[in-house]
């Protein structure tokens, strides 16, 4: 398996060290055999080529079975001018390999639960959910778009728009996921205001013929993000659109306690796919060895869970060590407690080694 590896900025090369050294673990584990490369992207581009995406860099990451990220960004670049600001490359490298599905779960651990905001009724209900936002559609990407100047004041705006194909492909990914999972999906829209929820409604109705097996609702997209902080048990998997789903993931994320926890995945139809870490490069704690690497290693288990060639028992192997990891006390600093073992990135990757064996 090749796999084409971007440490990226900040705590990037940290982080993706230790899910490095874990991908070895599981090769000798599993008999594996593991290819990996490491190429440019973001701030780390820039200095060395100009631009925050090589060509090379694209053409490897074509070439690979999987793309593993770190993290973008950082003051650093922060006055350039933005069509070249690191982001870019993170947006740019999604749409050259034809990432139109992100997959974010959100999961507490139960070792965790002190650190989650909810009640501890709730709490106690557990979270287990995933997130499935279409990635290339919606306001983001919809044309015209702009700010101009109308009847003397300026009127900025975004067009909303999805074709037919883009909502069955992303609701197909929803369905596939709810089947490895519990078996709900959830399609989240605002289809008694705006006409392409409608539509967004219509099409996740038809595709829902081919998975009866699976129990499909519906949610209007207020009163989802309020179901998700009253009871997030009720939730196994979520679909929605771009713009609702950045925002619905991003509140699954913290209710579970720490950013820093999470893991996600960026797919395509065929191309390779991209997983890193929810959080961003923390440039104020870089190279200070207190980075929480589990979000990243949690990344890699679902690069080789949801990667073409469906390493469920080597992804499963990670989890399990990552959970008894937590089980055994070891805290970085942005999920310490009182009473825990407080590490740092370097030896939270020792600990989750020690538990592969």
């Amino acid at each position: 398996m090749k796999i084409c590896v971007m440490p990226g900025d900040g705590i990037g090369k940290e982080i993706v060290a230790q899910a490095l050294r874990v991908l070895a673990r599981v090769g000798e584990k599993f008999g594996r055999s593991f290819e990996t490369e490491d190429v440019l992207i973001g701030g780390a581009a820039i200095d060395a080529t100009g631009g925050p995406l090589p060509e090379a860099t694209v053409k490897l990451c074509q070439a690979a079975d999987a793309v593993l990220l770190g993290a973008v960004g950082g003051p650093k670049w922060d006055t350039l001018d933005p069509a070249i600001r690191p982001e870019k490359g993170l947006l740019g490298i999604r749409k050259a390999l034809g990432l139109f599905a992100n997959l974010r779960p959100a999961n507490l651990f139960p070792e965790l639960k002190q650190a989650c905001f909810l009640r501890p009724d709730i709490v106690a209900r557990g979270i287990d959910l995933l997130v499935v936002r279409e990635l290339t559609g919606g306001a983001y990407f919809g044309t015209p778009r702009g700010i101009e100047t109308r009847g003397g004041e300026r009127v900025g705006f975004n067009t909303m728009v999805y074709g037919e194909h883009e909502i069955r492909r992303i609701a197909k990914v929803g369905f596939e996921a709810a089947r490895k999972r519990r078996k709900k999906l959830c399609s989240v829209d605002k289809a008694n205001v705006l006409d392409v929820s409608r539509l967004w409604r219509e099409i996740v109705i038809d595709v829902a013929k081919d998975y009866t097996d699976v129990e499909l609702s519906h949610l209007y997209v207020d009163n989802a993000a309020m179901q998700l902080v009253r009871d997030p048990s009720q939730f196994d998997v979520i679909v929605t659109e771009n713009l609702f789903g950045d925002i619905l993931s991003d509140e699954a994320s913290v209710i579970t306690g720490s950013i820093g926890m999470l893991p996600s995945a960026s797919l395509g139809a065929k191309n390779p796919g991209l997983f890193e870490p929810v959080h961003g490069s923390a440039p104020d704690i870089a190279g200070q060895d207190k980075a929480n690497p589990l979000a990243t290693i949690l990344s890699l288990a679902m690069l080789l869970r949801y990667s073409a060639a469906d390493m469920a028992a080597e992804a499963d192997a990670i989890e399990n060590a990552v959970r008894l990891t937590l089980q055994q006390g070891y805290r970085t600093g942005d999920i310490r407690e009182d009473g825990c073992i407080l590490v740092g990135c370097r030896l939270m990757g020792d600990a989750v080694l020690a538990n592969l064996k």
